[in-house]
């Protein structure tokens, strides 16, 4: 069975740390938006916690859920459940065999460490600011000689936070 393409979704601080107690380290309106516009109609992958601190704990409407876990807690109704990898490539073999949506791990640290090797896009918003506070962080893709920038916007402010969205490709 053929792997499945995945891209990063996230939001990283300068020391790319990407959340806190189960939650991102920030909500930016304009980052959100695009969190939206991008995953619409596309599959999310994500573990519990992140699933737990999406608003009630619901899966995103419009966009197929998936959620990996390990553990027996019940997973509200409208997500698809996975607990290892090979559940994951079936599913999306099953669900996405056409390869015409687009699969984003959106959270939390231990998946992306666990699918990180699969990934070779990633979509970053990256704030200028170190949070004092947190306790999840990603690779640095800008210390990875494996990736490389495609594109970058334009530095935004939105209540005082600067940040910038920076896309990258994994390097083949």
């Amino acid at each position: 069975m053929e792997h499945k393409s995945m891209s990063l979704l996230f939001t990283a601080d300068e020391n790319w740390a990407i959340g806190v107690d189960g939650h991102m380290l920030v909500r930016i309106k304009d980052d959100l938006k695009r969190f939206k516009e991008m995953t619409y109609g596309n599959i999310i992958v994500m573990g519990r916690r992140t699933l737990e601190a999406l608003p009630n704990g619901e899966p995103l409407e419009g966009r197929i859920n998936i959620v990996f876990t390990r553990g027996e807690r019940e997973i509200k109704e409208g997500n698809y459940i996975v607990r290892s990898v090979e559940e994951l490539d079936l599913l999306l073999d099953k669900i996405n065999g056409d390869n015409k949506k687009t699969i984003f791990v959106i959270g939390g640290g231990q998946l992306v460490k666990l699918l990180y090797d699969r990934c070779d896009k990633a979509y970053i918003t990256k704030i200028f600011k170190s949070f004092e506070r947190s306790d999840t962080s990603m690779i640095n893709l800008d210390e990875d000689s494996d990736w490389e920038v495609v594109q970058e916007s334009e530095v935004k402010v939105e209540n005082g936070l600067k940040f910038q969205y920076v896309d990258y490709k994994r390097k083949n």
